[in-house]
């Protein structure tokens, strides 16, 4: 009997009865996590696009402020 307590082959776990896993998944970077940080990537976008609208409403506003104030 092996003595190892290698993640990948536990003591009394052997023959298949656990999954392998891969160092990302082992570090909590699985297959889920990318969907989190896809996720996460598309709130920012979304952030980002409404700020960019704001700023260019405010934008626009004041130059037509500028416009009448010189006329």
């Amino acid at each position: 009997m092996t003595d190892s307590k290698n993640i990948n082959n536990p003591v009394g776990q052997g023959g298949g009865q656990r999954k392998r896993l891969s160092r990302a998944e082992r570090q909590n970077n699985g297959p889920h996590r990318n969907l989190d940080r896809q996720g996460a990537a598309d709130k920012k976008a979304e952030l980002v696009r409404k700020m960019r609208e704001k700023t260019r409403i405010a934008e626009d506003a004041g130059q037509a402020g500028d416009d009448t104030a010189q006329s």
